[in-house]
C-alpha cells in the first residue's frame, strides 16, 4: 500500500492518547496552521525530513500487536490535509480497531466524509482560543490558511471552525474539545469566551503548555496548576466535564 501520507512518527504503545484504550499513535507531518506555541515545529515545517515508516509498516505493526492494542490514534500535524488518509483508515478499521482522530477542525467537509464512512470513533478537536483571537493563536494573518506546500490561501477560518464544532457535537460520536493553555496568549477572559462559545458541549480539557527546542516561537511559558484550576472553574458551567492535562 503506497500513498502520499507523510508518516513522521509511530508510537507503538500508549495509554495516554486514546482515552480508555491501549493504542498506537500515528503522526502525520505538515499543518495548515502556524500556531506559535506548537512544540512540533519541525514536524509542521519540514515533514518530509521526518518520514519514519510507510503505511505498510504501520499495518504490519497493527496486525502483529492486535492481541495487545485496542485502538489507534491519528495525530499530527493536521491529518485531514491528506485525502489518502481515508484509505489508510479503511485498512485500519478492517483490522477491527476503533480510531481516534486529532484535528484542528479546519477541514469540516473531509471530517464529515470520514464520519459518514464510519472510519472514526472518537474526535479530539483543538480549540486554539476564543473566536476573536483565533487567527493570532493559529499564527495566521486575517484568517489565511497555509496549504501543505506552504502556499497561503485566504479562507473564512471562523466559518470552518464553527462548522467542525457543530458537526462534532451532533454526529453522535465520542468527542472532546481541548485547549493548550499558554501564558502570553490566554487569559481568564479567553476561557469565559470559550465557555460561552462552546456552551452545552461534552468533555473539555485544558492542557499544559510544553516548552521544547522545537517550539515555533519560543517566547511563551506555562501557567501554574493553581492558575489552570481557575481557568477550569470558569469553564465548568458550560461543559459536561472539564479536566486538566499535563500539569503537575
Amino acid at each position: 500500500m503506497q500513498s502520499g501520507l507523510p508518516i513522521c512518527g509511530l508510537t507503538k504503545t500508549t495509554l495516554l492518547d486514546y482515552p480508555g484504550h491501549v493504542a498506537s499513535t500515528i503522526f502525520l507531518g505538515g499543518c495548515n496552521f502556524r500556531c506559535p506555541f506548537c512544540h512540533n515545529g519541525q514536524l509542521v515545517l519540514s515533514p518530509q525530513s521526518f518520514i519514519s515508516c510507510s503505511e505498510d509498516d504501520v499495518l504490519v505493526h497493527l496486525k502483529k500487536r492486535r492481541p495487545i492494542l485496542s485502538g489507534v490514534c491519528i495525530s499530527g500535524g493536521e491529518p485531514t490535509l491528506y485525502p489518502d488518509l481515508k484509505e489508510l483508515l479503511i485498512q485500519i478499521k478492517g483490522l477491527g480497531y476503533p480510531v481516534k482522530l486529532d484535528t484542528n477542525g479546519s477541514n469540516p467537509a473531509f471530517l464529515a466524509d470520514l464520519i459518514k464512512a464510519g472510519l472514526i470513533d472518537y474526535i479530539a478537536m483543538d480549540i486554539k482560543s476564543d473566536p476573536d483571537s483565533y487567527p493570532a493563536a493559529c499564527g495566521l494573518a486575517d484568517s489565511s490558511e497555509i496549504t501543505p506546500t506552504g502556499t497561503v490561501m485566504a479562507v473564512r477560518l471562523s466559518d470552518r471552525i464553527d462548522q467542525s464544532i457543530d458537526l462534532i457535537r451532533s454526529c453522535g460520536l465520542s468527542y472532546e474539545f481541548r485547549t493548550t493553555v499558554v501564558k502570553g496568549l490566554h487569559t481568564k477572559e479567553t476561557f469565559q469566551k470559550i465557555g460561552e462559545w462552546l456552551h452545552g458541549s461534552g468533555s473539555y480539557f485544558l492542557q499544559g503548555y510544553l516548552a521544547s527546542e522545537n517550539v515555533l516561537s519560543p517566547v511563551f511559558s506555562s501557567f501554574t496548576r493553581e492558575e489552570m484550576e481557575l481557568f477550569a472553574d470558569i469553564c465548568r458551567p458550560h461543559f459536561a466535564s472539564v479536566a486538566i492535562r499535563g500539569v503537575e
